[in-house]
């Protein structure tokens, strides 16, 4: 019997306190589960557990905050004097060593990322070294610890709201850049793709921090938004950011960019936009009315993206055909077959595929990590141009929206990739003038 025993109404004010906290540390240490590994990654469930888990996956340390709040508010209360309390304690203490794991595996994306731009591009990895760090050590930790609430358009969005086509703020796009960039820098540009499975989003909500990243290093960053089903109808989609592309070619010199070196990455329904315009560069097929318009890059950026709508080799989402059925391209797969085949950037993997950094995460709900190894399987098996791929332990999907170790570590990742496509380029168009001019020599003589 306790020494200094409670007074009734205070006993039953601790009993129900242990009962509360036993049930949100019960919750608590679930969630924390399901973000070290998903509770499941197929069937419809999938998606409901994809939110809580992207969460606490990129927020390990945050959410160790909020349950530990969560205690102490329930030990004020007395929930420790009670055998559920001392439970969801047990709960909590088991949550928190998971969540430290996650932190330490999310601190490993940036050797992961390194080994896979060395294994895909080799010797040119170097050509691509960041001449200017991420951040202070203080900095880093500021920005990891404000994780969703940075404000990176602040600083580097020069222009909004641009018109690239006929169709309203659904054609409009965002001009990134540093403030100091020369009209006449010729800077290399990068073109961002928003996802939300083709239904949602805008150019406002994704990316920002490797726009941020990029346009601190002197690139000239373009974030576009493009018309969203169910309004529109597929290939609406692709054909905009094909638009959205020749535009960029024909005015971003006027905005200090380069339009002989453009790149695009993108995100989910973007990755798929995006390797999907990269791989069909100039195909009049989705570029009605501007066929002649040039809409090639020079290397694209998928994160977590779909490549298959066929589902040829069983690696996609299982839901995914009936909701573009309804949704998307409001045709079933039987009955428009080589709609879906068009679309699929698999469709179109071919030996003259740009240089592409394929990214995805192990612990993707949405987008089955295995349709990202098919994908990257089939272009190294045809593609003469470098694949690099970057499969992160315990990522989730849509994991670099905000700054965490994983999108601290991707940023550099990606920038490090296209420098390094740069100056590949560079180097050939340097070898191919003094071939020239040896040619020229030689007529001479």
């Amino acid at each position: 019997m306790p020494r200094h025993p409670l007074p009734p109404e205070k006993r039953h004010r601790a009993r129900r306190a242990g009962r509360r906290y036993l049930v949100s540390s019960a919750l608590g240490a679930l969630n924390t589960a399901n973000a070290r590994q998903p509770l499941t990654r197929t069937g419809r469930f999938a998606v409901l557990t994809f939110f809580p888990g992207w969460l606490t996956s990129e927020l390990p340390l945050h959410s160790v905050g909020v349950q530990a709040l969560a205690t102490l508010n329930e030990a004020r209360k007395g929930a420790l004097r009670t055998p559920s309390g001392l439970i969801g304690m047990g709960l909590s203490i088991g949550s928190w060593a998971t969540l430290a794991r996650i932190w330490s595996q999310s601190g490993g994306a940036a050797a992961v990322l390194d080994h896979a731009l060395r294994d895909g591009l080799g010797g040119e990895l170097d050509a691509g070294r960041d001449p200017l760090p991420v951040s202070e050590p203080a900095v880093v930790r500021r920005r990891l610890i404000s994780g969703p609430f940075t404000a990176h358009h602040r600083s580097w969005r020069r222009h909004r709201d641009i018109a690239y086509g006929e169709f309203g703020r659904r054609n409009t796009l965002d001009i990134w850049s540093r403030a100091d960039l020369r009209r006449d820098a010729n800077a290399p540009v990068l073109v961002q793709v928003h996802g939300g499975a083709w239904i949602m989003g805008n150019k406002e909500q994704q990316a920002m921090p490797l726009m941020a990243h990029m346009a601190e290093r002197g690139w000239v960053c373009v974030a576009i938004n493009y018309r969203l089903s169910p309004r529109s109808t597929w290939p609406d989609h692709i054909v905009d950011v094909k638009r959205a592309l020749a535009w960029v070619k024909d005015n971003i010199a006027e905005h200090g960019g380069d339009p002989d070196f453009v790149a695009i990455t993108g995100g989910s329904a973007g990755g798929h936009l995006c390797s999907l315009a990269a791989l069909s560069a100039n195909d009049p097929a989705f570029q009605p009315g501007f066929e002649q318009a040039d809409t090639s890059v020079v290397a694209a950026v998928p994160f977590y993206g779909v490549y298959d709508w066929t589902n040829r080799d069983g690696t996609g989402f299982a839901g995914l055909e009936d909701f573009l059925g309804r949704r998307v391209v409001k045709s079933p797969l039987a009955d428009s077959r080589d709609v879906y085949e068009q679309a699929s950037p698999m469709s179109w993997v071919g030996p003259d595929a740009p240089p592409m950094m394929v990214i995805h995460g192990t612990n993707d709900s949405l987008v089955p990590v295995e349709q990202a190894r098919s994908f990257v399987a089939m272009l190294r098996a045809e593609s003469k141009h470098p694949v690099v791929y970057a499969e992160l332990p315990g990522a989730q999907h849509a994991f670099e929206i905000f700054d965490s170790n994983r999108t601290l570590a991707s940023v550099g990742a990606v920038h490090r990739f296209l420098a390094a496509i740069r100056a590949r380029e560079d180097h050939d168009a340097e070898t191919g003038a003094e071939v020239d001019a040896d040619t020229q020599d030689d007529v001479r003589a």
